[in-house]
């Protein structure tokens, strides 16, 4: 009976590791597993709203090690982690996406002599000024079983070096995420609060640290959001790190505060997973710079606006459903006329869109399947 460990830390994550323990649930006469909570997300409302919207069984451990910079955070994690793994002894760690906890929980396991398993091995934006693209770059080179979305990602990883027996082209996990949220056909509770309509509204998230932790670029995107609402309402989302640094940069710049005060931008908490998928569902489009929504979007025929310079999504460019616009204002409103006008271009067919994505990666931990 082999034993796995999966880890969780930050919001994207505890979609994909719940759609692999559903189905490692299925094997219970083959497998033990636990699963460890670094507490990267610490917040409620990006964290214990997931386990709780998901119906995910509780963590075995939570590190709680809250947020910190790169080094701190990653330090603390593989601290804890590494005493989990002497205690526990698996014969895999299961770490997903491109975080902190993701890098620092490979490391200690690949040190520990621990098999490595990665999901969404391969995805590049070739930014190395993006912390999450080292991330990404790093556990692959340590990782025994890399689990990439598609052809570009296997190619990227044999440009690195990493032997063609390690890599496993699955599909995208997110795939499987989204399919079990639309199959519960539910509303998003927010439509209802801010009496939204189909199609009536688009979608806002940002957090990345080059957007909101810089006072000129995140008054760029106030000033964006400002003339992009008035053309169509925009519910936002708000993450904790971008409301923190709006509170704190309007002392500077009184013009970031004017975001609370607009009529068309409607602020929320983030949103469990349930709510979030459904009001985008029902969304004319998304304005993002999150890795995870260009796939989302992408999957559910969504025109999505990526607030970035590159992406490691790039199936979703290929698509057609996805645009980098930086924080270009023009081009954005270019192409949010287009989409509001139907002059927005069409997706392609895709056979990316795979779904029983977990079903796939179990078969290959438990048996060596492809």
């Amino acid at each position: 009976m082999k034993k796995i460990i999966n880890v969780v830390g930050a919001r994207p994550n505890f979609m994909k590791i719940h759609q692999l323990q559903l189905e490692l649930d299925q094997y219970s006469n083959a497998v033990i597993y636990k699963l460890v909570h670094t507490g990267q997300h610490y917040d409620a409302n990006m964290s214990q709203n997931f386990f709780d919207d998901l119906g995910m069984k509780k963590p075995d451990y939570f590190l709680n090690v809250g947020s910190g910079g790169h080094g701190e955070q990653t330090g603390r994690i593989m601290i804890e982690f590494e005493k989990i793994l002497l205690s526990e002894k698996p014969d895999i760690v299961v770490v997903a996406g491109d975080v902190n906890s993701t890098i620092a929980c490979a490391l200690d396991a690949v040190k520990l002599g621990i098999k490595v398993a990665h999901i969404e091995a391969g995805c590049r934006s070739f930014d190395r000024k993006m912390p999450e693209e080292i991330n990404r770059v790093l556990t692959d080179a340590i990782s025994d079983y890399l689990f990439t979305l598609d052809e570009t990602g296997n190619q990227n990883l044999i440009n690195e070096g990493i032997p063609r027996n390690k890599i496993f082209c699955v599909g995208d996990i997110m795939i499987d995420a989204v399919d079990y949220i639309l199959k519960k056909n539910t509303e998003s509770f927010i439509k209802t609060k801010f009496n939204l309509k189909k199609n009536d509204y688009a979608v806002v998230t940002l957090h990345r640290p080059s957007n909101v932790d810089n006072i000129e670029n995140l008054s760029l995107i106030v000033d964006i959001l400002k003339a992009v609402q008035q053309k169509t309402k925009l519910v936002f989302p708000i993450h904790p790190r971008t409301l923190k640094n709006l509170k704190s940069f309007s002392k500077k710049n009184k013009k970031l505060s004017e975001l609370f005060e607009i009529e068309n931008i409607f602020l929320t908490e983030p949103l469990d997973y349930s709510n979030f998928i459904n009001l985008i569902k029902d969304s004319k489009f998304v304005l993002t710079d999150s890795g995870s929504i260009q796939i989302e979007t992408s999957y559910m025929n969504i025109p999505c606006l990526t607030m970035r310079d590159t992406t490691e999504r790039r199936c979703t460019i290929d698509f057609g459903t996805n645009e980098l616009v930086s924080l270009n204002k023009d081009l954005i409103l270019k192409f949010v006329t287009d989409i509001l006008n139907g002059k927005y271009k069409t997706a392609k067919n895709n056979d990316n869109w795979r779904n029983k994505v977990s079903e796939r990666i179990v078969k290959i931990l438990l048996n060596g399947e492809k």
